[in-house]
């Protein structure tokens, strides 16, 4: 759901002054809630055999929020490069880290197998000739096709780009036995910001059946499957929140049969960045502009795409709005109905569109919840805009810049270079 009453108490006071010191725009991360989201989820799943979360990286890419998340024992998933030098240079190292690319390159799958390696899953049967050495652990994507439903965010397995066919399976096993693999995982991804855990516990039950298939067709054991992400959160204010007890509770037995049956338990991976970070970021910005064209505008000091692009790239995203006075009270009243605006030059560049908010005015304040993933993260320079800064708001109750802002020289840095010239 938006963000906690807590949180709510332990910022709004303080916003005034933090946006004093710190200037406007800016995400602000709860150190308080994520370690109590974390620490839920692993009490959660403590009854679960082998139970280990891997944060995905893309949700939050801060090296501050890995460093929490890594002392809380989370592992990291990663699918980049970028992504792998992130979590190692923050003590992710070997089997703490799961690496799921797709459309791989032989580079990337060095740069994977190096500095200690990772848990490599790899997407796609015909790229098992491209790892090199091949590891002793392997794990693949599992792709189910027409076999499963997807969800209205990602759509349907048939359109996926990720995962092995159903009929690759066993090949892509045997040919992994055949370049020395012996150790096993599997891997899915099928929905995302799903709700209903049920969902999420259909996977669960599809990788042990297919872990149970290769088993008998090939005689292996897998030590872990691994069911991904795909756990949503509470955007809009009426909507339920994951029932992740139900998930942990109702997987159990499932594990349990598996064990009766083929004498052994895989332990279970999953990989719920959204359920830890998202619920504990938010954008604050200030207003700018009040416009009265067709409709009623709200401007405010940064653009969608250089601070949390996901109302402008889905048309179905929704984060909720708290609109404060200068002094950081809530406003109250009477409401009217409004785009929430950036500067882009670009018609989608709205944070909320025709949204009931209290009365604004120029100077007040914009808080925008639940941008704690998968908003920074997909953030870009379009239209020459800046990256915001991120802050933290750590349990002691200071404030620590955590990334800073772009500034013009980051921008145009890629435009100082040695020329090279491929001359007739």
């Amino acid at each position: 759901m938006p963000m906690s009453q807590a949180y709510q108490d332990r910022l709004f006071h303080r916003l005034p002054e933090i946006i004093k010191y710190f200037g406007t725009p800016f995400h602000i991360f709860d150190e308080q809630g994520i370690i109590e989201s974390a620490e839920k989820l692993k009490a959660e799943f403590k009854d679960i055999y082998g139970y280990k979360e891997f944060f995905a990286v893309k949700a939050l890419p801060n090296e501050t929020i890995l460093k929490i998340l890594k002392k809380l024992g989370f592992g990291a998933d990663c699918s980049s490069p970028s992504e792998l030098i992130l979590a190692r240079r923050n003590g992710f190292k070997g089997e703490d880290i799961m690496f799921s690319s797709n459309n791989t390159s032989v580079a990337t799958f060095k740069a994977a197998l190096a500095d200690g390696g990772c848990m490599l899953n790899i997407d796609d049967i015909t790229m098992i000739d491209n790892v090199n050495p091949f590891p002793e652990l392997i794990c693949f994507r599992y792709n189910p096709g027409e076999r499963r439903t997807g969800n209205f965010i990602i759509g349907e397995p048939v359109e996926y780009k990720y995962g092995l066919r159903h009929d690759q399976v066993i090949p892509a096993y045997k040919k992994a036995i055949e370049r020395g693999a012996k150790r096993f995982g599997i891997h899915a991804f099928v929905v995302s910001n799903e709700r209903n855990y049920k969902a999420i516990l259909e996977t669960v039950q599809m990788l042990l059946d297919i872990a149970a298939m290769v088993t008998k067709e090939l005689g292996i054991k897998f030590e872990f499957i691994n069911i991904s992400g795909g756990a949503g959160i509470a955007y809009r204010p009426d909507h339920n929140s994951f029932d992740f007890p139900a998930l942990a509770r109702e997987s159990k037995p499932l594990l349990d049969a598996f064990t009766r049956q083929y004498g052994y338990t895989p332990k279970l991976f999953t990989e719920f960045g959204r359920y830890v970070t998202g619920p504990h970021g938010v954008l604050v910005a200030t207003v700018i502009n009040r416009m009265s064209k067709y409709r009623e505008y709200v401007g405010v000091d940064v653009a969608t795409m250089a601070a949390n692009p996901r109302p402008a790239i889905y048309e179905s995203a929704y984060h909720h709005i708290t609109i404060l006075d200068p002094q950081g009270k809530p406003r109250q009243g009477a409401e009217e109905v409004v785009d929430v605006i950036g500067p882009l030059c670009e018609n989608n560049d709205k944070f909320a569109k025709q949204r009931s908010l209290p009365k604004t005015q120029v100077g007040d304040i914009m808080v925008q919840h639940d941008t704690g993933a998968h908003s920074p993260a997909m953030c870009s320079n379009y239209n020459g805009w800046l990256r915001t800064q991120e802050l933290l708001l750590k349990t002691d109750g200071s404030v620590e810049l955590i990334q800073r802002g772009e500034t013009f020289d980051d921008l145009f840095a890629t435009l100082s270079f040695k020329k090279k010239i491929l001359k007739k």
